[in-house]
């Protein structure tokens, strides 16, 4: 078979030709990797082949260099590198080739492929024309080849680091500019050119910092949103978006003169998709100064704004609300109701400007919902109920509790209007309320109708049950608690019960509603008072029972979708089992014994065919675990094959952490029992720290485990403690030696410091209720000595602060003999203890630094 008529293979609608192609696409790629992509080019870059195929061609060559995990992406990436120099100069001539062909398949899938080979190769300090020939294909006269190259263009500003781009974005943004300005006689080209724009608008910051580079940006965007081609227009909506999103310290000017206008017409577009975007632009600006609210109230004091708030949403409150209100009006009865639309965005946009503005927004907005609300136009009704849903969560409660209780008797009787959409925005709005401080509600007015309501909405259509069920989770979880006696949901609890346990009966999840119902019986389980234990009780056996039946249909599941409906169902039932398990204690031992049976045999018919259900079994034996303490013991032996089996399968990383954490749990529920389980632990734990394939997001777990193991076993963690401080402290060089490049690097470090202090803690506390505290005393100097380090590091977070100050005070208390006085003087522990006490996020680090500050004057007085 021809590498075309493979490639043609993979398009088949016959499932066994798709699969049979695949698997010798699989094939070739594995045996011999240049010549692969030296195949895949030339059928990219043929005339004479099928434009599907040239397509499939194309976009098999970027996919040999691209993927979305981190660790593949570098493993292709280095695939690529070691392929010759002929070879690639090959496949880049190729693809570069394509761009000028007239079928647009094939172009599009060139740029792809160029874009992904860019990304590889430009970080490395190869390939560095392929900007400047792109930038001459723009200058041509053919109209196809600029497309293309524009389009490459954007494919790679998307997928590239905006640092490496950097250097050549002047050229780059004349280029796009030259392309999206008004006298472009091509509107395909323009599009190409605002598309670019779009993806180039991180990296041209330096640009967006000159007013005169940035003037020429804002004019040739809002020139472009004038457009009598609808795709630029929406494109160029689409760049006012991202705009806001990174310049919003740029803006005022610009709303001021162009933009107010611009976007509030565009709201009203007949074209959805300008519309969209308009809207778009306006959820956007409230996202960003809500985001600008938070940093002023976690601002400490007297430290200066980083950036000013120019409430654009509070000053256009009277052109924008209107228009997002009348919007509201606009819904299309035949529309899938799951497809964005006007209607829905413009809901969206009315939720975030009440988040925005506050309680502002409540007195415009009330006298819509007044006149719409018994409006015969059912799209008046619903708009109406749709409003007020929206502008719940922003306001104060002391000022809408009024508002709540003049509401809901007429949305409860909402919930059993005639139009179905009316009742799917009503029932949305009692969850929306149900979520409200608790004391906007009058319980002993308003329960019992809205719990009759919303029962009865359980047995309504699909999307009506998924949001009364979201409704009653709200409401659970306000009033609910483990610990109470009783509760005022306690007399309604079983009737709830019974009728969620009636509705997933049904072997179909239509609009997500019995996902949604199982959901509510794990809120209800996890949230119920004692007296509702027995019923909680009984639903758990009943629970078990079905997934006894769905572990028999294992077999029987032989199409995908099956397997995965199947695989999504006995999530849900292992979810509610999870929390029964928790809320019973140590009464679920009476049925412990049958869902350890049911577990151990799902996890042999699933055989790692289906990562979820593994997960959720998982965390349901966490639960087990935890409420059955050393009790769990005589399951060990039967769990233990599947549990080490999980550590060692790096591919499936969640699962792996979650198995992780199991081995926290049994330490900690064990105690010193688990000593005999501690050699398999710590290697394979030593041997997953040490693996290149296991995702890094895993690793910093790894580390607190340490610390639950030694905690569990005290001093008997001596055999382990050698290897365990050199882990550590290579750790802590990674992390200092780690920059502050980005968002998730720092994120991660903070993740690996939490991981490292929470490791240091156990094991300080361990070795000290066993008295052997000395062993560690060698160590002191090097954790102090990095924790000086993180303290001055200003991208450190809460979590860090918490644990460094947790684990001062540990090891103040294990050495309250003056043996690391001099340590424990320095200025900075002080300060940092000071910072801990005064903090005003959470009471939690409050209390811990107080304590620490008392363990600390101990060791040093």
């Amino acid at each position: 078979m021809s590498f075309a008529e493979i490639l043609g293979g993979t398009l088949s609608p016959d499932a066994n030709v798709r699969d049979q192609a695949t698997r010798a696409l699989e094939s070739a790629e594995s045996e011999n990797f240049a010549h692969y992509v030296l195949s895949l080019t030339q059928e990219l870059a043929s005339e004479s082949a099928q434009p599907s195929v040239r397509s499939a061609a194309g976009i098999a060559l970027k996919n040999a260099l691209t993927a979305k995990d981190e660790t593949r992406q570098e493993q292709h990436s280095q695939r690529w590198l070691q392929v010759d120099e002929g070879t690639r100069s090959q496949v880049k001539q190729g693809v570069l080739v394509t761009l000028g062909s007239d079928n647009r398949q094939a172009t599009m899938a060139a740029a792809q492929a160029i874009a992904a080979i860019t990304a590889t190769e430009l970080p490395q300090g190869q390939w560095q024309d392929v900007i400047t020939t792109l930038l001459q294909n723009v200058s041509t006269t053919s109209t196809g080849l600029k497309i293309a190259s524009l389009q490459t263009i954007g494919f790679i500003c998307e997928s590239i680091n905006p640092d490496i781009l950097a250097t050549q974005s002047n050229l780059i943004l004349t280029a796009v500019i030259q392309g999206a300005t008004a006298e472009e006689p091509s509107q395909e080209v323009r599009y190409a050119a605002i598309t670019a724009l779009l993806n180039s608008l991180e990296f041209v910051r330096q640009n967006f910092e000159n007013e005169g580079e940035r003037n020429v940006i804002m004019q040739t965007v809002c020139e472009a949103t004038q457009s009598p081609d609808s795709n630029v227009q929406a494109a160029a909506f689409e760049c006012l978006v991202r705009i806001m999103q990174l310049y919003y310290d740029k803006m005022r000017f610009y709303m001021e003169k162009a933009l107010y206008g611009l976007t509030v017409i565009g709201m009203k577009h007949e074209d959805e998709k300008i519309a969209l975007q308009a809207i778009e632009f306006w959820s956007t600006v409230c996202d960003e100064e809500i985001e600008l609210q938070i940093e002023e109230e976690t601002r400490e004091p007297g430290q200066p704004a980083e950036r000013d708030n120019y409430q654009f949403a509070k000053t256009t409150l009277p052109q924008v609300l209107p228009t997002l209100l009348f919007l509201l009006t606009k819904q299309d009865e035949d529309a899938d109701e799951d497809e964005w639309n006007v209607s829905m965005a413009a809901a969206t946009c009315l939720s975030l400007l009440a988040q925005t503005i506050g309680n502002d927004i409540v007195a415009p907005v009330i006298p819509f919902v007044e006149q719409n609300i018994r409006n015969p136009d059912w799209h008046h009704r619903e708009a109406a109920v749709m409003a007020f849903g929206s502008i719940l969560d922003g306001p104060d409660p002391n000022v809408l509790t009024p508002l709540v209780s003049q509401a809901l008797p007429v949305l409860i009787e909402m919930v059993k209007d005639q139009v179905v959409q009316v009742k799917d925005s009503a029932a949305w709005t009692l969850g929306r309320v149900c979520d409200l401080p608790i004391e906007c509600i009058q319980l002993d007015v308003h329960l019992h109708s809205m719990i009759s309501a919303l029962v009865a909405g359980l047995e309504d259509s699909p999307r009506i049950v998924a949001n009364c069920c979201w409704a009653v989770m709200n409401l659970t979880e306000q009033l609910g608690g483990t610990d109470l006696d009783t509760y005022a949901m306690s007399q309604y609890f079983e009737g709830i019960v019974t009728t969620l346990m009636r509705i997933t009966e049904a072997n179909v999840n239509e609009n997500n509603s019995r996902t949604s119902a199982y959901e509510a019986m794990a809120t209800l389980a996890s949230t119920g008072a004692r007296d509702t234990h027995a019923v909680i009780a009984k639903l758990g056996v009943a629970i078990l029972d079905r997934l006894d039946a769905t572990i028999a249909g294992i077999a029987q599941a032989v199409g995908i979708d099956d397997r995965l409906a199947l695989a999504e169902l006995q999530s849900n039932l292992l979810n509610v089992l999870t929390n029964v398990a928790r809320t019973l204690g140590r009464q679920i031992s009476e049925i412990s014994d049958r869902i350890m049976t049911s577990v151990l045999q799902l996890l042999n018919a699933n055989n790692g065919k289906q990562a979820a259900a593994a997960e959720d079994a998982f965390l349901l034996v966490g639960a087990l675990i935890t409420s059955l303490e050393s009790d769990f013991t005589r399951y060990l032996d039967s769990f233990s094959p599947f549990l080490y089996n999980a550590l060692q399968n790096h591919e499936e990383y969640q699962l792996c952490s979650i198995s992780i954490g199991l081995i926290g749990d049994i330490c900690r529920s064990l105690g010193q029992d688990a000593a005999q389980h501690c050699d398999q632990f710590m290697t394979i734990l030593l041997q997953n720290l040490e693996s290149n394939v296991l995702h890094r997001d895993v690793k910093p777990g790894i580390l607190s485990c340490f610390g639950d193991i030694a905690l569990a076993i005290g001093g008997r963690f001596e055999t382990y403690l050698e290897v365990t401080f050199r882990v550590l402290m290579s750790a802590c060089n990674l992390s200092a030696g780690t920059q502050a490049v980005d968002f998730d690097t720092i994120d991660y470090n903070n993740q690996l410091r939490v991981g490292i202090f929470e490791a240091f803690v156990g094991i300080t506390q361990g070795f000290k209720s066993d008295g052997k505290a000395q062993l560690i005393l060698s160590q002191v100097q090097s954790i102090i000595g990095f924790m000086n380090f993180v303290y001055n590091d200003q991208t450190r977070s809460d979590d860090v602060t918490k644990g460094m100050i947790g684990l001062l005070g540990d090891l103040a208390d294990a050495f309250p003999g003056g043996e690391i006085r001099e340590y424990l003087r320095a200025d900075w522990i002080q300060a940092l203890i000071r910072e801990g006490r005064s903090s005003a996020r959470g009471t939690s680090l409050r209390v811990i630094s107080r304590w620490a500050r008392d363990m600390v004057k101990q060791a040093t007085a």
